[in-house]
């Protein structure tokens, strides 16, 4: 390109245009959060969008915080030493098996940035968790969605018949979100044992802890003889540090270590590792609040069925209503009610399990649109 010709008495010769990025940026959606309900004077509203836990953080975990604070005029560790070897420990793995990550939502786009690129291509199940196509598209590389079951689980043959040459990772979204629906054991082993070798299939396990279902298996299962597994989960929902951003990767060595070249450096604060050690350690706490969620999860997704909606068993911290055309309907009858759900227009919404009186009104609201003629 022409350098701009520039004098005192003459005007520049240069074309004034807007700054360039990549056209994959340009293009890009954005990722649509759960919101916040609209304040309200005459009701107690409740945010039920965001799959996060109604729970404060056990006190082990807030004086770990409070404690951490007073060092963050340093640096944290940049290998998060400490949390590491607590993974490693608590899931019996070597700690060079493990990568860590801002959420897990941040372990994908590492993993993606580190496999593709573009000419490649990704598969997942659609619809399901909204980070995928975007962090495909930043890379440059092509998305490949095959539409979920009619109840809507993953359709593994389907998926396993889109890979071809150009494949670099497979996404198995177990439970899927935003739909709550899991894949069984039987099924995704022989999808596992089908994949090319080469191929990295990502078992996104964000909700693992939610699973009271015996044939719906944990991914930590496959790693063993599987250098192509990922295994990523999080503490974000079933921990409770949603606000502090720790998620992590548990695999083979070698791509473990692709996901930490690609790691923002720091990305895990020193109040984050403080709090996701004390987490682990107190698990059973953790654990007992996630047991009553659960409950709270059957007990609205059975009100709702018993009403006559289209929905099926979740094995989240949430439930998921297929309503096509009624979504916007829906949504809004629960922004009424002070309840925010996530709504998916034309599809569907997910509803996140909380408190019992928000729970309560989410079955009020299904009760009383359900005797609505359509």
């Amino acid at each position: 390109m022409a350098a701009c010709q520039v004098s005192y008495d003459s005007p520049s010769l240069c074309t004034v245009s807007a700054p360039r990025l990549r056209p994959e940026i340009e293009s890009l959606p954005s990722y649509k959060a759960g919101q916040m309900p609209a304040p309200r004077t005459d009701i107690r509203t409740y945010k039920i969008s965001s799959n996060e836990t109604p729970f404060e953080p056990p006190a082990m975990v807030r004086e770990a915080i409070e404690a951490a604070a007073r060092d963050v005029h340093r640096y944290p560790d940049p290998f998060n030493r400490r949390l590491t070897a607590a993974l490693a420990q608590r899931f019996d793995v070597q700690p060079e098996q493990i990568a860590l990550g801002t959420g897990s939502v941040a372990v994908v786009g590492q993993l993606l940035w580190a496999a593709t690129g573009p000419g490649d291509s990704v598969v997942y199940p659609w619809r399901s968790f909204e980070a995928y196509p975007i962090w495909v598209q930043m890379t440059g590389a092509r998305s490949i969605q095959v539409p979920l079951l009619p109840d809507e689980r993953h359709d593994l043959p389907a998926m396993l018949e889109a890979i071809d040459d150009t494949t670099r990772v497979v996404f198995v979204c177990n439970p899927n979100n935003p739909t709550g629906e899991a894949v069984r054991r039987d099924e995704l082993i022989a999808f596992l044992d089908a994949v090319p070798s080469d191929v990295i299939v990502v078992l996104d396990e964000a909700y693992r802890e939610f699973i009271n279902n015996e044939d719906v298996p944990d991914g930590l299962e496959f790693l063993q003889g599987r250098e192509n597994v990922v295994v990523i989960r999080t503490f974000s929902k079933a921990y409770g540090l949603a606000g502090l951003r720790v998620g992590f990767a548990i695999t083979s060595p070698h791509l473990a270590e692709g996901i930490r070249k690609t790691m923002i450096p720091f990305g895990v604060s020193s109040i984050a590792e403080a709090a996701a050690v004390a987490a682990l350690q107190c698990e059973d706490e953790l654990f007992a609040r996630v047991g009553h969620l659960a409950n709270e999860r059957d007990r609205v997704w059975h009100a709702l069925a018993d009403q006559g909606w289209n929905i099926h068993p979740s094995h989240a911290n949430f439930v998921w209503m297929r309503l096509g055309d009624r979504t916007e309907e829906f949504a809004a009858a629960c922004e009424e009610a002070g309840i925010t759900v996530r709504a998916f227009p034309g599809e569907g919404v997910r509803i996140s399990v909380a408190e019992e009186e928000a729970n309560d009104r989410v079955i009020e609201v299904g009760k009383r649109l359900s005797s609505v003629p359509r």
